[in-house]
């Protein structure tokens, strides 16, 4: 048989080999195939981590050849069959030709049978032949190929799987789990084969050694179980044979027993699951047969002996169910020799812990309950035998488990369930109720209490009712005497509480015929147990009981017979515990509903004339608690409608005695509960409430004075509880209440020196703080429960009386300032609580206050470390609204007392909620005093005053304080805006003050800050727009909340943008004023806070003036000043810049006031002026605008003075300092661009200058308002800042932009500087540096002429001085300008005047060099040129002008003719020659060559005039020719020369060049001269003679020498005629005289002459007659 199926299956492989459709290569089919599963094979471009991502070029090769299956599907089958015997095929590439071939069949179904055949024997082989290396993948795909096919083509398939199932052969495993596959998918089709699939496989068990073969067996088998299953529940649908369910049972039972036998104790886990999963289908097919039934219970043995192995007892245990259940239906019951073991098997599980590995313990457990009913059904005395001897055991476990499989068994709802059974339980319990461990106990009660639910009622009565009873006391004691070391019993213990307090339940709503003992039991629970939680349900069962026994007629009898038993609460007792416990209503399972419903039941029986009340009032109660829950209720609410009922109760006693005892009672319940705790808080509240209405006082004295003795006042709770306790019973007691504390106090016996209050408790010993802190706050209490009627008489005295009295005797610790704050809350609140206070005025008031304040004062300002300065400043608030009222110095001390307590408190981080709640509080006080304060002085004023008590926190460095401050400021400025609203206006510019100071914060570093500040502003603005009418409307309202979200971010710079757009919405609602004072208030705040602040407020500064500048003309100098004042201040470069580009944009609006302003600033020029300046020299425009402005400040001062027409002309006249000036001048100068030659201002700029350098000579320089304006700095200026350098450096610096470098060198080699820095030298240094200006500055000779002119008509002396030395007169550009004649007419107006001499000299010089820069117009003007000239000969003022006079004459008489001079020739002639004997040597020079001149002018009409001049002039000329100035002798010896012609003499015209002449040849000269006189003139040479010797006395020794000489020569040459004529003895003496000169030179000059005179004296006496005689 075997070589029959390898002859078949060689045949099948060559056939395969065989076929290759010969179309494939001619279409090219295969190809395009083959290049789509190349595709498929390929990566993926992207992968998906989850697995859902698959590669879209897969999918799409995929869908392609899937697409082309539908046209030609056996064309790609047949590709792809031939790819699936390509050699070496990947594993993947199989994969995904399989699954293309199932798409392909699904989607074809019918295919050619060919391919079909083709594709079932490579599937096949495939499948059977794959390598386990691969991970069975091939194998599985071609097994799901093949269950693919079978839908279609089942025959095939089957065949090919049958025909390698052989009998006593192990087959390929693939082969079962194909078998398998296709017996899921086509039932009824393989049914027929179903039987020899079965037959064959089992004889494959014995050969199926390999674990995961026989796991593949027990699928399979599971799998044909099913689908037999399946194919016998719809037989009617099958159209094959039937074969029936005993047939199938028979077949099946070998292969259980196998499994059961052999299988099942293999050491594999995963085959012994396969094996039990596999037992259950065949299970469901063995059991149903009677015969195979009994068999099956044999091998109940093996199933129990997996218990012990590694299996998971779920399993075996459902096997074991299944097989029970069905002994029970069938009645059938197991051998009685398996019960044992059974019984053992399964118990064990129940009281053992499973395993750690086991994961179905719990559902393990059900399974084995059922299987106990089932057992319990069939053998229930067995059974009971078995849990009782299970129950000797004393092992807990095992009676737990035993009591929970009673109480299953008891709780199975079976008819067959007899009562010997449950009797059989019970006595098995009532063999353990003496086990006192918690779990026991618990399942104990829980069996009662199923018994109960299970209707068994009168089996419980007596033991079950006794035990319960029993169960909750003894839980209740144990839980209210817990340790707590005893953690795990207790939880233990509270679990038996539970059940316990279940199971009353269970029995007193399902058990009728309770009895008397069980109630009582019960009632005495409520009044008696101190654990609380018990209670509801407690409540809730007496309530059912006491319903059933008030319906039962003989209610009455069992009551009075219960009386007889017990003693049962009274009354007041019950209501008075069970108000209390209500005071807590959803504590222990809501008993507040529980219990009003018990006293509601109850009301008939304890107070019957408070039913009614009841009746109406607990409905109403129990309503509010289900309308409410533990979350959403209110205790203050809930105890409210409890006192309600209560004073609506108590009305009902009609002034009995019934008051006075529940009184009592409450007061006796005080010491059942803790404190603290609600229920003890509530009784004390509850005992005030009831005395407040308790009809006897000295009554109420007794028990009021008995709770002062026995509180504990070291306790807080319970200090405050009598407190409390006071205070109500003061509602209607305050008499009583105030007798009762003076008692007390007197019985203490209070002394300031011993404080003997320890004697009268010995357990709890008073402190005397303690108990003075008590006192104080009852008598506050006292004082806010009082009536209002009897308040204000005792309010002074005792109460605050009282309070002052114990605080000022105390030790003031902060529990004693803490009572003492809320003793004066207390009572002032109390005060504002009477409607009719009218005039009344709080006596003690002013103490308080003062008190309370030095206990702020002493608070330490940077730590909280208790509550004293909250109620302090709470206590504050309440004493400002009661009169007499604080002033509003004495409200901004508070005020400040307050900020400076609360703002420096540093907020406390980490989870310190305490910390967070006093620092929370401090500041809602601190808020709460600081409006009541306020209130009183809703004004500008009082908010000035406010603002300004914050404003130094508001700028403080640390950022919580400025958050608190600006949080304050928020709340009173919402506050002012609400209470005030347009009644009174702000003050003028206090609007903008307040604004100031709060928007740099919204650029605030924190958050909050920033918000607030925002709001703040909000609020401001409001209040503004409705005290004025302004604009301000909904439109900006919205931009200002956008302003505000984007001031939510992080990022400074989006920040300072809001914060500008802020400034930008709302600046047109500040008055020119209040805009003012904002400027002034931003200024003044720069440098308190860190960059970011300043950067806001120089943004708002610059919003705001581009916006407004142009209309401020009234307030620029108070912002300039204010900016200018505080720039300084500001060290960030970009907070500068902006202040500085403020100052700017003033100045392009308003130049003049901002110019004046710069300008009287102080010297030496400030770090932050100069900045300002150098900003202005980078933009050159307005840098161009601004030197205008300067030079105009400089010239103002040489022009006429006119009446200021506006604000700006006052500006503009503003007198300035000339030195800050032109310091500002140079700085421009200097910085502006270089490149830029300022063509348009040089001119300006050169004359400006060069007056300025002029005036700064003059007396006037130093004005007394300069020297006012410099004592602002100390000490003197530097030596560099004077108006002269400062002038000429500028000067230089001018120079140096106009890029001449000729002219540079010329103005230093010409040293023309020098010349400007001199006072002596400056009109000479001027006058060439116009000269060298008008050769190197040729395109600005006309600017330079306009203004030359104006200054020379200047009223200015200075400027006209300046002017006139700049006149350029010397050079042809004022003739070629066409001004000539005005120059000429101011120079000569110049000249005449006698006010200035340098003036003077200035315009005869220039008139001068008239000749050298017009001199064709020289004789145009000659008249006027000649008579100014010779004006300043006629009238000598000066040597200075007279010597410039001559000079002038001199020029001006080289470009006339004789004719031309007219007679002016005879005056400036005789004129000149007064001159030649001048001092000045300066004058003896101008008037020698002036002299000359003339003697070169002379025609024929004035040649005989000036032979008489020259004779005159001929002796000074001989003598000066040896003049001491050189310069002078020079001159004086060429005149002379050109003076000799006049004499017609040719033998004295031979003479050497003019001004070469030397000692021996002017005395050559001399001597020839006067040898000709002698000659020709001998009187004209006496006459000389006697004039020479009028020198002899001259005051310049050379000129003595000379006529000494020049006498000797002419005496020498003259006759004897005229020496007779001689005064001998008078020459002699004269001569003699200069013996006695101080010159040797003179001496020795005046002895030659004397020599000469005696030889010629003895000459004339030889020459005589009478010496001839």
């Amino acid at each position: 048989m075997t070589e029959v199926v390898t002859d078949s299956e060689e045949d099948v492989q060559g056939e395969v080999e065989d076929l290759s459709p010969p179309d494939l290569d001619r279409t090219g089919t295969f190809q395009q195939v083959t290049n789509l599963l190349d595709i498929m094979d390929s990566e993926p471009a992207t992968t998906d981590t989850t697995g859902s991502g698959v590669d879209l070029r897969k999918t799409l090769a995929s869908g392609i050849i899937t697409e082309k299956a539908a046209t030609a599907p056996s064309v790609v089958m047949s590709a792809l069959i031939r790819c699936l015997q390509v050699p070496e095929i990947s594993p993947q590439r199989k994969v995904n030709i399989y699954s293309i071939l199932q798409e392909i069949i699904q989607q074809q179904g019918e295919l050619e049978e060919q391919c079909v055949q083709r594709l079932v024997a490579i599937a096949s082989r495939e499948m059977r032949e794959s390598p386990e290396v691969e991970g069975y993948v091939n194998a599985e795909v071609a097994s799901d190929t093949l269950v693919a096919l079978s839908r279609n083509h089942f025959s095939l398939v089957m065949y090919e799987l049958q025909h390698h199932l052989k009998p006593l052969s192990l087959t390929d495993e693939f082969v079962i789990v194909t078998l398998a596959k296709l017996a899921n998918g086509n039932v009824f089709e393989f049914m027929p084969y179903m039987g020899i699939t079965l037959a064959t496989m089992f004889t494959m068990l014995r050969l199926a050694n390999d674990a995961k073969m026989r796991q593949v067996i027990c699928n399979a088998m599971e799998t044909f179980c099913e689908t037999v299953q399946f194919y016998l529940r719809h037989l009617e649908d099958s159209g094959y044979p039937v074969m029936t369910e005993d047939q199938f049972a028979l077949k099946l039972f070998p292969m259980y027993r196998y499994f059961v036998t052999v299988w099942l104790r293999h050491q594999n886990p995963e085959v012994k699951l396969g094996v039990i999963k596999a037992l259950k289908p065949m299970l469901n097919l063995l059991l149903p047969n009677d015969d195979l039934r009994e068999q099956v219970y044999d091998y109940i043995p093996l199933l129990l002996a997996e218990y012990q192995g590694s299996l998971e007892a779920l399993f075996i245990t459902q096997v074991l169910r299944q097989i029970l259940e069905m002994s029970v239906s069938t009645n059938t019951p197991i051998p009685q020799m398996q019960l044992h073991p059974l019984f053992t098997e399964l118990h064990v599980q129940v009281c053992t812990k499973a395993p750690a590995q086991h994961q179905f313990s719990s559902q393990n457990l059900v399974e084995i309950v059922h299987c106990f009913i089932a057992l319990a059904h069939s053998y229930p005395k067995e059974l009971m035998r078995f849990f009782f001897s299970q129950m000797e055991i004393s092992q807990e476990a095992v009676r737990v488990g035993t009591l929970t499989l009673i109480r299953a068994v008891v709780s199975a709802n079976e008819p067959r369930m007899n009562i010997r059974t449950v009797c059989l339980a019970i006595r098995v319990v009532k063999n353990t109720l003496s086990d006192t461990r918690s779990k026991v106990r618990m399942a104990i009660l829980r069996i009662i209490s199923q018994l109960a639910l299970s209707g068994y009622q009168d089996r419980i009565k007596g033991w079950g009712l006794k035990y319960v009873s029993v169960q909750l006391t003894l839980s209740t004691y144990k839980l209210t005497n817990c340790r707590e070391s005893l953690y795990h019993r207790d939880l233990e213990e509270k679990m038996v509480h539970k059940v316990t307090m279940d199971t009353v339940k269970v029995i007193t709503s399902s058990v009728s015929g309770m009895s008397n003992e069980f109630w009582v039991r019960l009632l005495c629970y409520i009044m008696e147990t101190n654990y609380t939680e018990a209670l509801a349900p407690i409540c809730i069962s007496l309530t059912n009981l006491a319903e059933r026994q008030l319906q039962s007629q003989d209610a009455e009898a069992g009551v009075a017979s219960k009386n007889k038993l017990v003693d049962l609460p009274t009354p007041q007792k019950l209501l008075a515990r069970l108000l209390v416990l209500m005071s807590s209503p959803y504590k222990g399972e809501g008993r507040g509903v529980a219990m009003l419903n018990l006293l509601r039941t109850l009301s008939q029986s304890i107070v019957p004339f408070m039913a009614d009340v009841w009746e109406t009032e607990i409905p109403l109660l129990v309503r509010y608690l289900e309308e409410h829950t533990e979350f959403t209720w209110n205790q203050k609410a809930w105890e409210d409608k409890l006192f309600q009922f209560l004073k609506h109760s108590l009305k009902k006693t009609r002034g009995s005695t019934w008051i006075l005892r529940l009184s009592r009672e409450l007061n006796n319940q005080m010491e059942n509960f803790d404190s603290p705790s609600v229920e003890k808080g509530f009784l004390y509240q509850a005992l005030g409430f009831t005395l407040a209405m308790a009809p006897e006082a000295d009554k109420v004295e007794v028990l009021l004075l008995e709770l002062l003795y026995k509180t504990d006042y070291s306790n807080g709770f319970d200090r405050e509880g009598v407190i409390v306790c006071f205070g109500l019973c003061a509602r209607g007691q305050v008499k009583t209440v105030l007798n009762v504390l003076q008692d007390f106090e007197e019985r203490i016996q209070e002394s300031e020196q011993s404080w003997q209050i320890g004697a009268w408790r010995k357990d709890h010993p008073w402190g005397r703080e303690t108990v003075k802190s008590a006192l104080m706050v009852m008598y506050s209490r006292v004082a806010s429960y009082c009536h209002p009627q009897l308040l204000l008489t005792l309010v002074d005295n005792p109460i605050t009386a009282k309070i002052i009295h114990h605080y000022s005797s105390s030790c003031q610790d902060i529990s004693l300032k803490m009572a003492f704050m809320k003793s004066v809350a207390q009572v002032t609140s109390a005060i504002r609580g009477v409607q009719s206070l009218e005039d009344f005025q709080f006596a003690h008031k002013v103490t308080l206050t003062g008190t309370i304040a030095a206990i702020i004062k002493a608070e330490p300002p940077d730590q909280l470390a208790s509550p004293v300065r909250t109620m302090a400043m709470d206590a504050l608030a309440h004493l400002s609204k009661l009169k007499p009222f604080y002033s509003l110095e004495e409200s901004s001390e508070l005020m400040d007392i307050g900020i400076y307590s609360v703002i420096s408190l540093q907020p406390p981080g980490g989870d310190n909620e305490s910390m967070k709640a006093l620092y929370g509080n401090a500041l809602s006080a601190l808020e709460q005093l600081m409006e009541s304060l306020l209130q009183r002085h809703l004004d500008p004023k009082g908010l000035q005053e406010m603002v300004h008590l914050l404003e130094k926190w508001i700028l403080s460095e640390k950022e919580w304080e400025r958050e608190k401050a600006m949080n304050l400021h928020l709340h009173l400025v919402q506050i002012y805006v609400q209470s005030i609203g347009v009644c009174i206006p702000l003050k003028l510019g206090q609007f903008g003050t307040l604004v100031g100071l709060v928007a740099p914060c919204t650029c605030d570093t924190h958050l909050r800050t920033r918000l607030a500040s925002a709001r703040v502003l909000s609020c401001l603005l409001d209040l503004h727009a409705s005290q004025t009418c302004s604009l301000w409307g909904a439109s900006k309202e919205k931009e200002l909340e956008r302003c505000e979200k984007d001031l939510w971010g992080t990022d400074a710079d989006s920040i300072l943008c809001a914060s500008a757009r802020i400034a930008k919405a709302v600046c047109m609602e500040f008055s020119s004023d209040e805009l003012v004072s904002l400027v002034q208030k931003l200024c003044e705040n720069i440098g308190a806070l860190g960059p970011q602040h300043d950067k806001a407020s120089v943004t708002w500064v610059s919003t705001f003036l581009q916006t407004r500048a142009r209309e401020l003309e009234d307030k620029v100098a108070e912002i300039l000043g204010a900016i200018l004042v505080h720039l300084p201040v500001a060290e960030d470069q970009d907070v500068r810049r902006l202040l500085i580009e403020g100052i700017l944009l003033l100045a392009h609006y308003h130049q003049d006031t901002v110019l004046t302003a710069l300008l009287r600033q102080p010297l030496p020029m400030e770090s932050h002026l100069t900045e300002v300046w150098l900003a202005v020299a980078k933009n050159m425009p307005f840098a161009r605008t601004m030197l205008r402005g300067l030079m105009g400040r400089l010239q103002s001062r040489f022009t006429r003075r006119v009446n200021a027409t506006s604000k700006a002309d006052i500006w503009r006249m503003a007198a300035v300092d000339p030195l800050m000036t032109l310091c500002t001048i140079h700085l421009l100068v200097e910085n502006m661009d270089s490149d830029d030659k300022l063509s348009d201002l040089v001119p300006d700029l050169i004359y400006t200058l060069l007056l300025q350098l002029g005036s700064s000579y003059q007396p006037e320089a130093a004005s007394p308002t300069l020297k006012t304006w410099r004592l602002v700095q100390p000490g003197p200026l530097p030596e560099e800042l004077t108006l002269q350098r400062v002038t000429v450096k500028s000067m230089q610096l001018l120079f140096r932009r106009l890029h001449s470098e000729r002219l540079l060198w010329a103005l230093e080699e010409q040293s023309v500087w020098t010349l400007l820095e001199s006072s002596e030298t400056f009109l000479q240094g001027v006058s060439l540096l116009a000269r060298l200006c008008v050769g190197f500055l040729a395109g600005y000779r006309q600017r330079l002429l306009e203004l030359v002119l104006r200054g020379m008509d200047s009223d200015v002396l200075s400027c006209r001085v300046s002017s006139t030395a700049v006149c350029f007169m010397g050079e042809p550009v004022l003739h070629q300008e066409k001004l000539l004649r005005p120059a000429v007419l101011l120079l000569e107006r110049g000249a005449e005047q006698e006010e200035d001499e340098a003036l003077r000299v200035l315009s005869l010089r220039a008139l001068g060099n008239m000749a050298l820069g017009a001199p064709r117009k020289v004789k145009q003007y000659r008249k006027l040129l000649l008579e100014t000239c010779l004006g300043s000969l006629r009238v000598p003022a000066s040597t200075r002008a007279t010597a410039e006079g001559m000079e002038a004459l001199t020029k001006i008489l080289a470009e006339l003719r004789e004719g031309d001079v007219g007679a002016s020739f005879d005056a400036i002639s005789e004129h000149c020659r007064r001159f030649f004997d001048n001092e000045s040597e300066l004058l003896r020079f101008k008037a020698f060559k002036l002299f000359g001149k003339l003697a070169m002018v002379v025609g024929i009409s004035k040649k005989h005039f000036f032979k008489g001049e020259v004779r005159k002039a001929w002796v000074p000329l001989l003598l000066h020719c040896q003049d001491p100035c050189s310069n002078t002798a020079q001159a004086c010896t060429a005149t002379m020369f050109q003076c000799v012609h006049f004499w017609g003499w040719k033998s004295l015209e031979r003479l050497p060049r003019q001004g070469e002449a030397s000692a021996d040849e002017l005395a050559v000269f001399q001597t020839t001269m006067c040898s000709v006189l002698t000659q020709k003139k001998p009187a004209v040479l006496y006459c000389f003679l006697l004039e020479t010797l009028t020198y002899v006395r001259n005051n310049l020794s050379r000129i003595r020498i000379a006529s000494c000489n020049l006498a000797g020569i002419m005496m020498k040459q003259m006759s004897a005629h005229y020496l007779k004529k001689l005064d001998f003895p008078s020459l002699r003496n004269s001569l003699q005289e200069l013996q006695l000169d101080t010159d040797p030179g003179v001496r020795r000059a005046a002895l030659e002459t004397l020599k000469v005179l005696d030889g010629c004296s003895q000459h004339w006496v030889s020459a005589s007659p009478g010496g001839r005689s």
